[in-house]
């Protein structure tokens, strides 16, 4: 007989109304507004700017854990910290590909902090839809923990292989759907997505590289969001933490995007967390692991694979 959900969900039962899920939606479009109007306003991104940025927007995803933890408690608390410390390092993953991204359409430095910012938006839209399917599927069918926990040992063995860096933009079905749909510009028309010419509207190649971004972080999502499902089955607190972690997004770019080739044991590590949290999820009914081992498991792992890559980098740079 199937165990229900709620008996291996850590008997966590939030109260969540809709107008905590409005509340939680209020603030997200706000920060978006604020990341797409003030700080993603066609520049430059210099470093320092996008370091402060990034701990001002670490610092908003704190105090909403800090809110949750006074609020339904420190089970709840630990979840969101968990849940968000998992799609922080996944999202780490991302930044490469958006990087990949960038470049094949050669988009200019100045007008990137733009299309990011609109790619993260659409992202986060159409990640709320996956966190709602997959918490009716997890709801309605027990065996769903099994299929998501064979899923993410598969995404940690092509990990391990460095085999889901392999990016093609070209090939991304939306593109072609749009390129064939939609008629296009020759070139970038500054930071516009549309403009008109002969009377009639016309994309511009920075509306296919935001919808590239936006569809290509649907592939992320498939893997990242059945490993949050393994640190809780609450989808507030499961979108809270996708949507601070990818928030931040932006301004990581910025920071990380000129290092990411010292970053060596990253894929490896990121591998070992989803390995481990694939098996909590085939063993679900079987081994229930107290929040603060996941939370130990995914901070050390990455500290140790930071560590590893900072060695070996250091090491390469000597030699």
């Amino acid at each position: 007989m199937d165990m229900p959900v709620a008996a291996v969900s850590s008997n966590l039962d939030l109260d969540v109304s809709a107008v905590m899920w409005a509340g939680l939606g209020v603030v997200v479009i706000v920060m978006l507004a604020l990341d797409l109007l003030v700080f993603a306003r066609s520049h430059e991104p210099r470093l320092r700017e996008s370091v402060a940025w990034s701990v001002v927007w670490l610092a908003a995803a704190l105090v909403f854990g800090a809110a949750v933890w006074v609020w339904q408690g420190a089970e709840a608390g630990g979840q969101y910290l968990a849940g968000y410390l998992l799609e922080r390092s996944l999202s780490l993953d991302n930044i490469f590909v958006f990087a990949v991204i960038l470049g094949y359409f050669a988009v200019p430095v100045i007008v990137q902090p733009k299309v990011l910012s609109w790619g993260i938006g659409l992202a986060l839209v159409m990640r709320l839809g996956f966190i709602l399917a997959g918490a009716a599927l997890l709801d309605a069918f027990h065996a769903t923990f099994y299929v998501f926990g064979g899923l993410l040992l598969y995404t940690a063995w092509k990990l391990a292989r460095h085999s889901d860096n392999e990016v093609e933009p070209g090939h991304n079905a939306a593109l072609r759907l749009l390129r064939r749909r939609v008629p296009m510009t020759e070139g970038y028309e500054g930071d516009r997505l549309v403009v008109r010419r002969g009377g009639r509207r016309m994309a511009t190649p920075l509306a296919a590289v935001f919808v590239v971004i936006a569809t290509t972080d649907v592939m992320f999502a498939v893997d990242s969001i059945p490993a949050v499902f393994a640190v809780t089955q609450e989808p507030f607190i499961v979108f809270a933490a996708n949507a601070f972690a990818l928030l931040g997004l932006r301004a990581l770019y910025f920071v990380l995007v000129g290092m990411m080739d010292r970053f060596v044991y990253l894929s490896y590590g990121l591998a070992t967390i989803l390995a481990f949290i694939g098996v909590k999820m085939l063993l679900i009914d079987a081994w229930h692991p107290p929040m603060w081992l996941s939370l130990t498991v995914i901070v050390g792992v990455l500290g140790a694979s930071a560590a590893l890559s900072m060695t070996a980098s250091a090491q390469r740079r000597a030699a």
